[in-house]
Parts: C-alpha cells; sequence; structure tokens
C-alpha cells in the first residue's frame, strides 16, 4: 500500500490539511456531459484548482453526448487553456446513458485511479481531497460520496425532490442491503482495475446504473468507504431527473432485487 503524504498548513489558514499524491498514483477524472455549457467551464476550473493546491497528478476526461447548446465547443476552449495533457475531450455522436459513457470515458483513461462525478456543479471538487484520504487511510476499492452521513446534506431541492429522494435510498436499503448509506449517488473514486471488473458484470444503464454498482460491489467483497458531501441542486440548465428516470429506478430496483 502506498504511503500518503500529508501536509498541515499554518493553523488559521484557509487549507488546515492538504492531501499529496503518493509518488506514481494518478487520478483521472470522469466528466459525462449534455448541455452544460454554463457549468463546464466553472467544474473545470474548480477541478484544476482542487488537484493543483493538493499536489495530485490528475487529467479530466470529458465525454460529451453530442450537446446542442455547444458544450463540446466550450470543452475545446477548455483543453486550449488547460493543455491537452490534462483535459481530454471524448465525445459521443448521441446521447447514449450514464453508464456508456463511463465506460467510453474509461478506456481513454491512463490514472490508476478514476473519480465520476457529475458536470453540473452538484458535486464540489473541493471533497476529493477527503476521498482520497479516506481510500488511504482504509485501503478500500471504493470511496463514495454520502448526503445521508455526518455533515452530508442537500441544498436546493423542493420537499417533493427531497422526499423522493429519501424514498428511493430507503427502498434499496430495505431491498437490496447494500452496505452503503447512499446508494444512489454518484460522487465515487473507484481503483480502476475495480471499477473496469464492475462495469463488466453491470447491465444496467442511466440512473440505475450507479445502484448496480454498490450493490455488486457488495457480491464481489469489495471494501467501500464513505465520505459525507454536500449536495447543491444545480445553478445553470434543466436537471436530468424526470418521470421516465424514475419509471427506469423502480424497474432497475426490482430487477437487481430479483437478480442478486
Amino acid at each position: 500500500m502506498a504511503s500518503l503524504e500529508v501536509r498541515r498548513s499554518p493553523p488559521g489558514s484557509r487549507r488546515e490539511l492538504e492531501v499529496r499524491s503518493p509518488r506514481g498514483d494518478k487520478y483521472s477524472v470522469l466528466l459525462p456531459t449534455y448541455n452544460e455549457r454554463e457549468n463546464l467551464p466553472l467544474i473545470v476550473w474548480l477541478l484544476v484548482k482542487s488537484f493543483s493546491e493538493s499536489g495530485i497528478n490528475y487529467e479530466i476526461i470529458i465525454i460529451d453526448d453530442g450537446s446542442p447548446d455547444g458544450t463540446r465547443n466550450v470543452a475545446e476552449q477548455l483543453q486550449k487553456i488547460y493543455g491537452s495533457d490534462r483535459i481530454l475531450l471524448k465525445p459521443r455522436e448521441k446521447k447514449l446513458g450514464l453508464g456508456t459513457a463511463y465506460i467510453h470515458g474509461m478506456k481513454h483513461a491512463t490514472g490508476n485511479y478514476i473519480i465520476i462525478m457529475d458536470a453540473d456543479l452538484s458535486h464540489h471538487p473541493k471533497f476529493i481531497p477527503e476521498f482520497i484520504r479516506k481510500q488511504k487511510e482504509g485501503n478500500f476499492d471504493i470511496v463514495s460520496g454520502t448526503h445521508y452521513k455526518g455533515n452530508g446534506g442537500v441544498y436546493g431541492w423542493d420537499l417533493k425532490r427531497k422526499i423522493i429522494s429519501r424514498g428511493a435510498n430507503f427502498l434499496t436499503q430495505i431491498l437490496l442491503r447494500p452496505g452503503a448509506s447512499d446508494l444512489t449517488g454518484s460522487f465515487r473514486l473507484y481503483r480502476k482495475e475495480v471499477l473496469e471488473k464492475l462495469i463488466e458484470k453491470c447491465v444496467s444503464k442511466g440512473y440505475v446504473f450507479q445502484m448496480e454498482m454498490i450493490v455488486r460491489a457488495r457480491q464481489l467483497n469489495y471494501t467501500i468507504g464513505e465520505i459525507p458531501i454536500s449536495f447543491v441542486d444545480r445553478i445553470y440548465g434543466e436537471s436530468k431527473l424526470g418521470g421516465n428516470e424514475i419509471v427506469s429506478f423502480l424497474k432497475g430496483l426490482l430487477t437487481l432485487f430479483a437478480t442478486t
């Protein structure tokens, strides 16, 4: 197990604790996008800032699914700004689903760890050093963000969406007993070889994909650590969670319950 170097800043400074990437470790961030023109420059800037301040070796892989709003053009400009060694563009011609976006992006990842997160600013990159520290401390195969533990939480959701989220998580805990408090979360760190193995086993697409990943991880006896995170509703653009996604979630839940 690689050692973890922790650097402490002077008391009272903005970052009292910094994590340094062990020599040889590299973190590949997979960012699937669809109509994220306004959000993409902000999330990429925050990622670069977090990695640079923490001394972590990284790359950001943007997988755009043919966004009609010009997201791909924005991504190309970001690549010119930050460099093609840090920003990799791996677009697809049309919207093909979240699970296949991760598969597509991982084919081009050169890091030995993979970070998945949303590109709409719902997940703040400031938590990434905590993910890495947690992984090293417990030698976990997966570290998942949760807003159901500790000081984690959700901001910007109306009561209806909070009830749907709580209800979905309650059902998954009762039916699947996944060994993780937030089964539907999409902010996670994986060992690359673990993610590759899980993807081989998973058959779901879309939002159910995230849920199945944790269930399969439990089946394969992979270890899972959790970090409390704050989930903030998107500032720009429209949520992609609709009636079709809810129906797909329920179908996927029943399928997993019957097959796991």
